[in-house]
């Protein structure tokens, strides 16, 4: 979760939280959120661009002893290109799980924490897929409960393929997610926005590495570009761990030489904040023309950054969680079922493409979060 917070000089600067993945989990994952800020001017409010953005994560590793269940998992055959899970999905999707019950606890303490957030979130984006929806919604409602959020208005949530999970390249066709209208009749009233129509939709034969970057550059573009339109102050995105790395490194404008740096923390509900740096920056990007056209190219590499550039000031924070960092992930340099299919078979799928990284738990990762 990436999280801005308020400055000196009538300056208020927007916060991106990492959720779930922006959190990574174990079994069974929670997705992380990401806070984005913009230096705004109190007096030009009304005018200014969005001010911050909260991304949240999905998990996507396998059940294993002694390692606390957040969601259930699913395998696919690399061969046959079959998704199979433990525990039907409520969308009826083998790689749609549901969270299991600490991915849940994980959500509320989440949503305690957004609460807190000055300026509040005046728009939430998730990725389709259930959990990460599901981990989002306490949030939602917890927003919705303060009369004094966007002017009154309640919160929903706007479904962005653009942000959706990154299952790597392969000969067989990758299952999508539900529908947002389906996705409506299983969740609150009113609580998706099904009028949302989604910048842009990845392909179902998977992703390199490269592509999933310009893929959220793209996605990441438009959210920005309508959320200053919109003159918000602050949003939220909720999605997954691959899709956190590259959402943060098209950012702040830079791909490591080492595409297995850690240069970002996507733990399990973790929260990471980035801060514009300019607001003021517009550049003009072809619209993309729907299923097997290229992805138009945004200029975000060198420093340059997506709309204007951002900085992280805070990355992975996990100090609100009761079990602290959990399940954090990174790119492993493998990006296909094609050469991977021996270390993937049988393996939750996604999991034989990066690498499991453990941190801190419990009162060893507590600390002073500042909002």
């Amino acid at each position: 979760m990436v999280d801005i917070t308020s400055q000196q000089n009538s300056h208020r600067t927007v916060r991106m939280q990492t959720i779930l993945r922006i959190l990574p989990f174990s079994s069974f994952h929670v997705p992380t959120p990401i806070l984005f800020t913009n230096n705004v001017s109190q007096n030009n409010l009304r005018n200014a661009s969005w001010r911050r953005i909260s991304l949240l994560c999905s998990s996507r590793y396998p059940h294993t002893s002694n390692i606390k269940q957040f969601r259930s998992n699913w395998v696919v055959d690399p061969q046959t290109g079959e998704y199979s899970a433990s525990i039907p999905s409520p969308t009826g999707i083998p790689s749609d799980p549901a969270l299991a019950g600490y991915g849940v606890d994980q959500a509320h303490e989440l949503a305690a924490h957004l609460a807190k957030i000055e300026p509040p979130i005046q728009r939430v984006y998730s990725s389709p897929f259930y959990r990460c929806i599901q981990t989002i919604a306490p949030t939602v409602a917890s927003l919705n409960r303060d009369s004094a959020n966007a002017e009154g208005k309640g919160v929903n949530v706007r479904l962005e393929n653009g942000i959706g999970e990154w299952y790597g390249t392969a000969r067989f066709d990758h299952p999508s997610p539900a529908t947002p209208s389906l996705l409506s009749t299983l969740f609150p009233p009113k609580l998706i926005d099904t009028s949302y129509e989604p910048s842009i939709i990845p392909s179902t034969n998977g992703e390199s590495i490269r592509s999933l970057h310009e893929r959220c550059a793209y996605a990441l573009h438009h959210l920005i570009e309508q959320s200053d339109r919109e003159g918000v102050e602050a949003i939220c995105i909720c999605t997954h761990a691959a899709s956190l790395i590259a959402i943060g490194r098209v950012l702040v404008g830079r791909m490591p030489e080492s595409i297995e740096e850690e240069d970002f923390r996507p733990f399990t509900c973790g929260v990471s904040v980035f801060q514009r740096k300019d607001n003021t920056c517009s550049t003009t990007v072809e619209k993309w023309q729907g299923a097997g056209s290229q992805i138009p190219r945004v200029e975000w590499e060198g420093g340059s950054g997506v709309g204007g550039g951002w900085n992280m000031t805070v990355s992975g924070d996990c100090s609100f969680l009761s079990g602290g960092e959990e399940r954090g992930w990174r790119f492993s340099g493998d990006e296909s079922f094609h050469s991977n299919a021996d270390k993937a078979a049988g393996l939750d799928a996604g999991s034989g493409l990066g690498v499991v990284i453990e941190g801190r738990k419990g009162s060893v990762a507590k600390s002073d979060s500042r909002l």
